[in-house]
């Protein structure tokens, strides 16, 4: 059971105003918010720690790299990877999507196939087109229906001895669809192609099993789980990241450099080139230790609840549509009002404080499916009420009444 005033108490910036107004802050899709023990951690990090890790001697550097590695071993117990050194510290989500679509360029060729969803994000097209583009091989697309499901009978269909990749978001963050991954990942394998999930929108919601998975690679952005921005993780199991070339070269990742010659460092260096993002890794372990200290399932639990409560009040309003109606689904409700621009809803509740996406979200291949412009986002997190839904609801009436 989530104690929703207690926890709003660690997120400083819910007690700051935007127009006059008390912040709502229903943006969670694009970045949660960081709570106090976590920014504690940034500032003792820089206070106390603030050294180069894994080269030096002194004692800062020694400390740094032994919070840094606790970390990495922090994130591992989370998504139960057999090995700590297959957690791939990055930038985020998009930068671990893109090394494995550049270090894959060596082991496709032309007449191979890798299939893509109907669902995702900007991030998980544009590299594999551009991966295609490099080797020959052809980019294939799995459908999705009305209500933002993919067509399964429609992927098995695709599936082949020519399918090399298949990548799908754990959850749509454009419209909060909880894919079936784990059915997803078996029947990739039958034909032994590997799995990429992009669990950006997930990992605040979820805890991913990636052994129970069976998935052969995992991206993550600590941004959406109450971590700072510009670190992430790659998981990958030890086979495919032993099978990949390195991603950049450059200090850290090599064992041995000459002139003639340079051989490559073992995982998980071998794809870690350059001063990573230090506090920012010690910082996502702090933030992993503040989700598990409230729990998953209470999180769960509490978040499906705003779901249901808001989509029961946003639908009261007369034109008013939400696209995205799986029967799985997590606390993201995309919606348009008949006639009225989502970016000038958008505007208005910002008058109000009241926070939200509009546009295509970086999902416009399901803009087009709907053939919309974009929706308004109102996306949920363990720390939202539901007054402030109750608050929203006011705000969208009030602009639809400005707006008609």
């Amino acid at each position: 059971m989530i104690n929703v005033d207690k926890i709003r108490e660690d997120f400083p910036i819910l007690n700051r105003k935007v127009n006059g107004k008390p912040l709502i802050y229903f943006d969670n899709a694009a970045t949660s918010q960081t709570p106090q023990q976590v920014i504690d951690v940034i500032v003792d990090y820089y206070s106390n720690y603030n050294a180069n890790i894994h080269r030096g001697v002194h004692t800062l550097s020694q400390e740094a790299t032994d919070l840094y590695e606790g970390a990495r071993l922090k994130i591992q117990k989370h998504f139960n990877a057999k090995h700590n050194y297959e957690i791939i510290l990055t930038s985020g989500t998009t930068h671990g999507i893109n090394l494995v679509a550049s270090s894959f360029s060596s082991l496709l060729e032309k007449g191979d196939e890798v299939l893509v969803s109907a669902l995702e994000h900007h991030s998980n097209i544009v590299p594999w087109q551009m991966l295609c583009e490099r080797t020959g091989a052809t980019l294939k697309v799995i459908p999705m229906n009305e209500q933002g499901e993919l067509i399964m009978s429609d992927y098995e269909a695709l599936l082949s001895q020519k399918t090399k990749l298949v990548f799908v978001n754990h959850i749509s963050n454009a419209l909060g669809t909880i894919n079936p991954i784990k059915k997803i990942i078996e029947m990739a394998h039958e034909v032994g192609a590997a799995v990429l999930v992009d669990g950006a929108q997930s990992c605040p919601h979820i805890k991913p099993d990636v052994q129970d998975l069976d998935v052969d690679f995992y991206v993550v952005g600590a941004h959406k789980m109450c971590g700072p921005t510009g670190v992430g993780l790659l998981y990958g199991k030890e086979e495919w990241l032993n099978k990949l070339p390195p991603y950049q070269g450059g200090g850290e990742m090599i064992d041995q450099v000459t002139f003639e010659k340079t051989t490559y460092a073992g995982l998980p260096h071998k794809f870690e080139a350059g001063t990573p993002n230090i506090c920012g890794g010690i910082a996502f372990g702090a933030a992993v230790d503040y989700l598990n200290g409230i729990g998953f399932d209470a999180i769960a639990s509490y978040e499906h609840e705003l779901l249901d409560y808001a989509t029961q009040q946003l639908l009261d309003i007369e034109g008013l549509k939400i696209y995205g109606t799986a029967k799985e689904k997590t606390s993201v409700i995309s919606f348009n009002i008949q006639g009225i621009h989502p970016y000038d809803i958008g505007t208005i509740l910002d008058k109000m404080g009241i926070a939200v996406r509009t546009g295509h979200h970086c999902a416009q291949p399901i803009m087009d499916f709907y053939k919309i412009p974009g929706t308004v986002r109102a996306s949920f997190a363990f720390y939202n009420t539901k007054q402030e839904i109750d608050a929203l609801v006011e705000g969208v009436k009030t602009a639809k009444m400005m707006l008609s």
